[in-house]
């Protein structure tokens, strides 16, 4: 098994880099797991590197009996039969015609790895990798550069425009931001070459190649500013950090003994430091955090004595235990580290952890995890516009061992989450809040799907990350903001989640209600803004040759033979967002002597698709209308009304590349589900009350602000950061401040580090193999977990995992394929624990 480093993150032990899905796309959720606690998963910068895909030959069987096992469940519950339309014989001319087969014969490499330059362009740069034998500790192979500008119709072997150099499969391969065309590739040198190592670079999408000397090693990728694609930063394999201003031509060292990095607002450059001469001053929380806001020049310590630190939407979060012995808390500045203030949350144990499930400039959704070893559930809060202050939003919150969290946000509607609970009997059920986490409920039940006789809660509950990692479902729900409304998931209905195979469900209303559209596993993809939806029929063990496609948004499909020679399916792969008309499959063909070939499959439905939409083609929606609400209200969230004009389902044209979300917003007024709960008061399930927490009642609320004490005077509620309400309910709420100096904030400070703590990390990453370029998606603290223990987990929830109980959790036992982003929305920041 290969290793890999995450960006932006420096550790004394190597962190694993496992592949989370079979012929799957390695996708970065990284787990840095402390044994002493850190931030766990803030979703960093530069999100979502979608253009990049891993696919790789690497089968994993299960269990005989496990497959019987969940086949079986599967027939029980499911008698449904999809809606299917036969394709016109015009129809499948123009298919045919259209579908473009590339063989690459003659390549013998484990690995492809698919990385997109630019926006529209075309162009992508295909890496083919072949690993050392497994037990080999020399990991160089030999590597193959391909590339397409027709989005995957034809492929050309460029090797020799980089000298037939070998590239690094963990992180070889780099895009900037946008549309810069500008790429990086790095070469495969060992790091015990005295020259350093060699890097390649292009400024126009991989035409040509210019080779540059570095003077160091990099420990991992180089890291684009996400704004100025001349900018790069990374961290060398003895600790230092190195800054490119010239797009690579030129580095220089800033610091020495960095850890991590993460960029900050404009060109401000965050950084952790171990002071000289000490070790593991990040397991002891030693380490200091540092800031450069002219690139290298100079530097300022903001804050020190730290385990970790993360930056997300603005706010600048780091992990601290003020004295030794006593639990860890969570200070946080929104002024790029100019100030700190103590973050109102529980304190966390060396057995518990903080995660940032997601975050803009407006609030902070945080995981907090219950005291207690092995708990796996805790409970989100979220924050005021400052950061600050937390209300509860949802208790027993599923967050996996494996540091697995299924909360998404539906991108596809304003106000919308989804997420997993872990109820006190061990079941798995899924809610939804439409109110940026104000309110939580259950899905309703798919009219199409019924659940078994001696059911006695019957809803809709959605797979999500930490089925993905049990191998149930081989996608998670994918969403876009283009296509309005449109959501589509693995899930089963009954009383929590089953281990039965799931099935395909879509909504059309960003979650209010939901269809059953494909039965079985399936991997999908959103093209055209929603105008075209595609998917593939999810098996490990069978040649396919079959695509799915649906031009009502999953009501029925059409299917189409795209090869007369069946394929061992891979992934599907499309342009990053939605906009794009183009698929491509990917897998490959048995050859003799257990050698196999592989094979993209690019079909473009823009031949099919040939209608211009016209105005008769869309229909007025109001979001959010479906809630059952009275007239004064239907439709309002965050306190306004947001019409849209979204395509009709029974028109079939293209919405087209230039296609822009037509909306009209409209103030409402203030209701309680304006409201959150303020500190030290929650809102019970299915109620819009909120009450104050029994610890804290008849209590004063006070609150260390910018080093003075305040006085919190409040009726329990606060309003949701960015609602736009007017009127109507507004209950009382003031800060009053008391004259006396309190410690819970900080100011830029010089000060050296002396306090000496004692604890162990250990940094476990599921990285985004080699493209997690400019993904700053987010770093896992997690503070406990190993990946493979010498016993058997003592608590499994739910019946999800039917194969024999093994010693060590199994990390391939899955698929993971995304397309257009498909498992990662680029909107939305994945988990960052501290």
């Amino acid at each position: 098994m290969p290793f890999c480093r995450a960006p932006g993150v420096r550790s004394s032990g190597d962190w694993r880099c496992f592949s989370l899905g079979m012929m799957g796309i390695l996708l970065g959720v990284w787990v840095l797991a402390a044994v002493t606690g850190a931030i766990e998963g803030l979703p960093g910068q530069d999100r979502g590197n979608a253009r990049t895909v891993v696919l790789t030959r690497t089968l994993h069987e299960e269990t005989t009996a496990a497959r019987a096992k969940r086949a079986a469940a599967g027939a029980r519950s499911s008698s449904f039969t999809a809606c299917r339309l036969k394709l016109a014989a015009s129809d499948l001319k123009k298919l045919d015609q259209n579908t473009h087969e590339t063989a690459f014969h003659g390549d013998d490499g484990s690995s492809f790895t698919l990385t997109w330059v630019g926006d529209g362009t075309g162009v992508i740069l295909v890496l083919s990798t072949i690993s050392a034998p497994q037990g080999v500790v020399f990991e160089a192979g030999s590597s193959r550069l391909y590339r397409s500008e027709d989005y995957g119709k034809t492929f050309h072997d460029i090797t020799h425009v980089i000298n037939n150099t070998f590239i690094r499969k963990e992180f070889g391969i780099s895009t900037g931001p946008g549309n810069s065309l500008k790429v990086i590739l790095i070469g495969d040198v060992p790091a015990s070459e005295k020259n350093g190592g060699v890097i390649f670079t292009s400024v126009d999408a991989g035409v040509s190649f210019r080779p540059v000397q570095l003077p160091f090693h990099p420990l991992q990728a180089i890291t684009f500013h996400y704004l100025n694609p001349d900018y790069l930063v990374t961290i060398s394999v003895d600790g230092g950090l190195w800054l490119s201003l010239d797009f690579g031509n030129s580095w220089n060292k800033v610091h020495e003994n960095v850890h991590s990095f993460m960029w900050g607002s404009g060109i401000t450059l965050f950084f952790s430091t171990s002071p000289k001469g000490t070790v593991d001053a990040d397991r002891r929380g030693e380490l200091y955090l540092k800031r450069t806001e002219d690139l290298g020049r100079t530097f300022t310590t903001i804050t020190q004595n730290i385990f970790s630190f993360g930056y997300i939407g603005g706010f600048l979060f780091t992990s601290v235990m003020e004295k030794v012995g006593e639990p860890r808390v969570i200070y946080v500045s929104s002024d790029q580290g100019d100030i700190f203030n103590k973050a109102q949350l529980p304190s966390a144990t060396m057995e518990q952890f903080y995660s940032v499930l997601d975050g803009d400039e407006d609030m902070i959704f945080m995981h907090v995890d219950d005291p207690g070893a092995d708990t796996y559930f805790g409970t989100v809060y979220t924050s005021d516009d400052r950061g600050i202050l937390y209300s509860k939003s949802l208790e027993r919150h599923l967050f996996g061992g494996e540091g697995k969290s299924d909360f998404t946000n539906i991108t596809s509607l304003r106000g919308v989450y989804l997420t997993n609970v872990l109820e006190e009997d061990g079941r798995i059920r899924t809610v939804i809040s439409f109110d940026r986490g104000g309110e939580w409920r259950l899905l309703n039940k798919p009219e199409n799907a019924e659940c078994g006789k001696n059911t006695k809660n019957c809803n809709l509950h959605i797979h999500g990350e930490y089925s993905r990692f049990s191998g149930l479902a081989p996608m998670l729900p994918l969403s876009d903001p283009s296509a309005v409304g449109l959501v589509i998931a693995h899930g089963s209905v009954g009383d929590s989640v089953t281990s039965a195979w799931p099935d395909v469900y879509v909504s059309d209303d960003g979650g209010y209600t939901w269809s059953r559209t494909l039965r079985g596993p399936h991997h999908y993809a959103i093209l055209d803004s929603g105008g075209l939806v595609v998917a593939v029929e999810s098996h490990s063990d069978r040649l396919i040759k079959t695509v799915k496609f649906s031009t009502d948004e999953g009501q029925c499909w059409n299917l189409y033979n795209f090869t007369e020679q069946p394929i061992f399916f891979a992934g599907l792969a499309t342009e990053p967002g939605t906009k794009t008309m183009n698929l491509t499959i990917w897998g490959y063909r048995a050859e003799e002597e257990y050698r196999a070939t592989w094979v993209a499959v690019t079909i473009d439905f823009q031949h099919l698709l040939t209608r211009e939409c016209g105005e008769e083609d869309y229909v007025e929606w109001l979001a959010h209308s479906t809630g059952g609400r009275d007239s004064a209200t239907v439709g309002c969230v965050l306190g306004y009304r947001e019409t849209f004009r979204r395509l009709k389902k029974l028109s079939v044209c293209r919405n087209g590349r230039d296609y822009v979300v037509s909306r009209q917003q409209s103030p409402c007024p203030c209701t309680r589900e304006d409201y959150m709960c303020d500190y030290g008061y929650y809102r019970h399930e299915n109620s819009s009350e909120c009450v104050e927490q029994e610890e804290l009642n008849n209590h004063v609320l006070e609150v260390c602000l910018n080093g003075e004490e305040e006085e919190l005077q409040t009726s329990g509620y606060r309003k949701v950061p960015s609602d736009r309400c007017e009127g109507g309910f507004t209950p009382s709420r003031r800060e009053r401040t008391i004259s006396k100096h309190c410690a819970n904030s900080s100011r830029v400070t010089s000060a050296k580090s002396t306090s000496e703590r004692d604890s162990t990390i250990l940094v476990t990453v599921a990285c985004v193999s080699v493209a997690v370029v400019a993904l700053a998606t987010a770093g896992f603290l997690i503070a406990r977990k190993l990946l493979c223990t010498e016993r058997v987990p003592a608590y499994r929830f739910s019946a999800l995992q039917l194969q024999d109980d093994d010693q060590c959790i199994t990390v391939e036992p899955q698929r993971v394929t995304v397309g257009n982003g498909g498992a990662y929305h680029n909107d939305s920041d994945e988990d960052l624990i501290i």
